[in-house]
């Protein structure tokens, strides 16, 4: 154990019958944010953003998403 070790992060659960992945995406930027939208609210907590593809495939992994994920504008 050293004395400035790297925490390891585990991303938060979020269970997928209660939150749903989406991307929150500008339209006059195109910047895209990806969130996790809780099914009965409709609040969306950010998690990161994605600037390419690398960052959307990091998402999937980090978070277990498959198929495709829906665009909120």
């Amino acid at each position: 154990m050293g004395l400035f070790s790297k925490k390891k992060e585990t991303p938060p659960l979020f269970p997928p019958e209660q939150y749903e992945p989406v991307l929150r995406c500008s339209i006059c930027t195109g910047e895209q944010v990806a969130c996790m939208r809780e099914r009965a609210s409709g609040r969306m907590r950010e998690i990161m953003l994605i600037r390419d593809a690398e960052d959307l495939e990091r998402f999937r992994r980090s978070y277990g998403v498959t198929g495709e994920i829906r665009r909120v504008y």
